[in-house]
């Protein structure tokens, strides 16, 4: 019998779980004991979640060749979640009542979890996640959830070290507007802040987003001045956001995309045409060691997929597949050496080593850097024994990147938008009232200047948005300078189209209200 071994470099350890159940031993004869054991996935006929079935099947297996005398067989129950959060805790619920499980490997996402853990804790059932990544499940007091892979938040470090080494003093999380995304947000802004980078803004973006939607959103992002993206999505919504993204041109060297872990961890199973709009984009992946082991564990496991799915052509294992195989070989451990009291994680998950930095270039090659965000910081080549010198977050310590656009010039990381028009704030010219706005030539022919209260608030207003719009004060002026018309014909100008706003002291009346639309007041006349 070959030894067995784990696939996942730090991800050895005795699952020990409080499951009940009577050994029967005959004389020499020895009984197999069934024990019960739920799953609860999404989509069972999608091509990714055979793909992890296939991996805990492979890992029950690889366990009972390497333990002949094992008296126990896990039998799996198998329920489709369907990518839905009341049916995932509904499945949960028949197998704890029904088929009476004495485990639960799954489910799939975060918000599942959050369900189905209050579910396992009052039956008293450990629930077991390979993929549900969320920081937010941490703070869940149960005994019997037990996460099988790394928390999101294992990779902030990582990626503000990157932001560090090249400067930018700015950057914008692009992540679903659900528990997964938003989740790591918090634990992503305070290592940003560490850094001195600030969030001036954060796009949430619906889990149901249309295209239309994402096209919305990233016309928003382009009349920013910052040009750093943190994307922290799945690959259905993440590879739909870079399709319109290089639609739109913002894949070119004006731009750094850095996406987190849950896209890169999957990225072998995507295919071409999504990775080639990926060009140029930077991202952080969990770090899983090319070993023997996990070659010959490859080699196995797609003769035996493509065996048991004749018709999926070309599947591929990705990173929580890997953390499948390892959680139904644990679980399978466990369970045959009851009477041990804790899972022999840290903290009851799965602790963070290294970190690979990828640079995508496209179909199928990509640069590969490494980070130790709890050591030794940035390595342009991975260094498992010096983990006592100085943390590094200098750029030098990372192989060459070519940027969005095939450029080899790092990105400033921000820009002035010139994408969009600039707007034309229209202004009286008139005499008296010169504290609200009073216009004067300015220092070279053909220019003017503006100034006064009204200015002012207008300008703060802009400063406020959480976006750079570009504006020019015109004044409402004849050629010769003088006033071009009474306070409704400036109105008048905004509903003709000739201006895009106005600045000025412009009384709030019913008849100018049937053609603009007032802010609220912010000052009274008086009068």
């Amino acid at each position: 019998m070959g030894k067995a071994t784990n696939l996942y470099g730090s991800f050895f350890f005795l699952v020990c779980l409080s499951i009940e159940f009577s050994l029967v031993v005959r004389g020499q004869n020895r009984t197999t004991i069934p024990v019960n054991v739920g799953v609860v996935l999404d989509d069972l006929d999608s091509p990714n979640t055979k793909v992890w079935l296939s991996c805990i099947n492979l890992g029950l297996s690889d366990f009972y060749t390497s333990r002949d005398s094992s008296t126990t067989r896990l039998a799996l129950s198998i329920r489709d979640s369907r990518e839905d959060v009341v049916d995932a805790a509904a499945a949960a619920l028949d197998l704890i009542k029904n088929d009476q499980v004495h485990a639960i490997l799954g489910p799939k996402s975060s918000m599942q979890a959050n369900f189905v853990i209050e579910l396992g804790d009052k039956a008293q059932v450990p629930i077991i996640s390979f993929s549900a990544t969320s920081p937010s499940l941490t703070s869940i007091r149960s005994s019997y959830f037990f996460r099988a892979a790394q928390n999101d938040s294992s990779q902030v470090k990582a990626i503000s070290a990157v932001v560090q080494a090249f400067g930018w003093r700015e950057a914008v999380p692009i992540y679903i507007d659900n528990e997964y995304g938003q989740g790591v947000i918090p634990y992503l802004v305070d290592a940003l802040q560490e850094v001195q980078a600030q969030v001036p803004y954060r796009s949430a973006i619906p889990p149901e987003a249309t295209d239309d939607q994402l096209v919305a959103e990233l016309y928003k992002l382009m009349t920013m001045q910052t040009r750093v993206f943190i994307v922290h999505m799945l690959p259905s919504l993440g590879s739909r956001l870079f399709a319109k993204a290089q639609k739109m041109d913002m894949m070119d060297g004006d731009y750094v995309w850095f996406m987190a872990s849950g896209m890169t961890n999957r990225l072998t199973t995507m295919n071409a045409s999504v990775i080639n709009s990926l060009q140029g984009a930077l991202g952080v992946r969990t770090y899983v060691p090319q070993t023997k082991e996990l070659v010959d564990f490859r080699a196995r496991w797609k003769m035996q997929f493509q065996k048991d799915n004749p018709t999926i052509i070309d599947a591929e294992l990705d990173v929580p597949a890997l953390w499948a195989y390892d959680a139904g070989f644990a679980l399978a451990m466990a369970v045959e050496n009851v009477g041990t009291k804790n899972f022999g994680l840290k903290r009851r998950m799965l602790q963070p080593t290294h970190q690979l930095i990828l640079n995508i270039l496209g179909f199928p090659k990509t640069v590969q850097n490494f980070a130790n965000p709890c050591q030794s910081g940035l390595e342009k080549k991975l260094n498992l024994t010096n983990t006592n010198g100085p943390y590094s977050t200098s750029k030098s310590n990372l192989a060459p990147i070519l940027w969005p656009g095939d450029s080899p010039s790092v990105p400033k990381g921000w820009e002035i938008p010139t994408n969009g028009k600039r707007l034309r704030v229209g202004v009286p010219v008139i005499d008296g009232f010169a504290e609200f706005v009073k216009v004067v030539p300015g220092p070279s022919a053909n220019t003017t200047e503006v100034f006064g209260f009204c200015i002012d608030v207008f300008n703060a207003a802009m400063a406020g948005l959480p976006y750079a719009v570009t504006y020019d004060f015109i004044p409402f002026a004849k050629p010769d300078g003088t006033s071009a018309g009474s306070y409704d014909d400036l109105v008048q100008q905004v509903f003709l189209g000739n201006f895009d706003a106005l600045a000025a002291d412009t009384t709030i009346r019913a008849n100018r209200s049937l053609y603009v639309d007032f802010t609220l007041p912010y000052t009274e006349s008086g009068l």
